[in-house]
């Protein structure tokens, strides 16, 4: 995070600054990347920008979010890493559009965390890691869409079942977080980092032979569990098959596949 103390001075950003910083991705969105520009205040001007598809004020001092950021309604990408951000606006439940959030390396706390959340329907990806969260909101697990959530070095002593047992949860970041030693949250953790080691796949993106191989060793899992004395537990993911490595895409394969039907 950058440093900067109260009352520091930061860079001003002009309408025509903003214009020059919009880019054009190689998929075709417009993206505003006004990263490390030593920015202290949010910016209004660039709400006349407010068609952009992606918008990128990580890495700066920015302390507050005005409610005004509702304006982007054709927002898909919001990062606002790495600020001094310590609440949301409640707008931000009404950027209907929005896929990807990234909220991390700031001094959010769980009543800087709206219950306006749970109207982001399409949202998939969202990073509160490095935060000061001491419970997570369990609005996070009306979010259906979810594939991704990053909750990790924060102050959580306990995860709500609902956001494990999201459908079409990937991955789950609860690392470096002060859980107690008890037996059931054993159980618990256990199976979020199990989860967070997996990278699972739909059929419908294998190819035949490595769809073939998944399903021959979840049948060879399945013989195993069914000889086992204990009781096997439910899969989380009962509508995905078994992980393949290449399934972990970077930033830009992310964008590609929210642009799809």
């Amino acid at each position: 995070m950058a440093k900067g103390g109260k009352g520091t001075k930061g860079k001003k950003i002009t309408l025509n600054v903003a214009k020059n910083c919009v880019k054009i991705t190689f998929d075709g969105k417009k993206r505003l990347d006004l990263s490390k520009m030593g920015i202290t205040t949010f910016p209004k001007c660039i709400l006349r920008l407010n068609d952009v598809d992606e918008l990128d004020l990580s890495r700066n001092m920015i302390r507050k979010i005005p409610d005004s950021i509702s304006k982007f309604q054709n927002l898909r990408w919001l990062d606002l890493h790495s600020n001094y951000i310590d609440k949301l606006p409640e707008s931000i439940g009404q950027m209907a559009s929005l896929l990807y959030l990234n909220v991390s390396n700031n001094r959010l706390t769980t009543n800087g965390l709206p219950v306006e959340l749970n109207q982001l329907k399409n949202i998939r990806t969202v990073n509160l890691g490095l935060n000061h969260l001491e419970s997570v909101p369990t609005t996070l697990g009306a979010l259906k869409e979810l594939h991704e959530v990053g909750l990790h070095d924060n102050m959580l002593s306990t995860i709500p079942k609902s956001i494990s047992k999201l459908p079409k949860l990937k991955k789950l970041n609860t690392k470096r977080n002060p859980f107690p030693k008890t037996e059931e949250s054993d159980t618990f953790i256990d199976s979020i980092r199990r989860l967070e080691s997996l990278h699972l796949v739909e059929e419908k993106d294998l190819c035949t032979t490595c769809l073939r191989k998944c399903q021959q060793a979840r049948d060879k899992l399945n013989k195993i569990k069914t000889m086992a004395a204990a009781t096997p537990r439910r899969a989380i993911f009962s509508n995905l098959v078994s992980p393949n490595s290449m399934a972990k895409d970077s930033q830009e394969d992310w964008r590609i596949r929210s642009t799809s039907p």
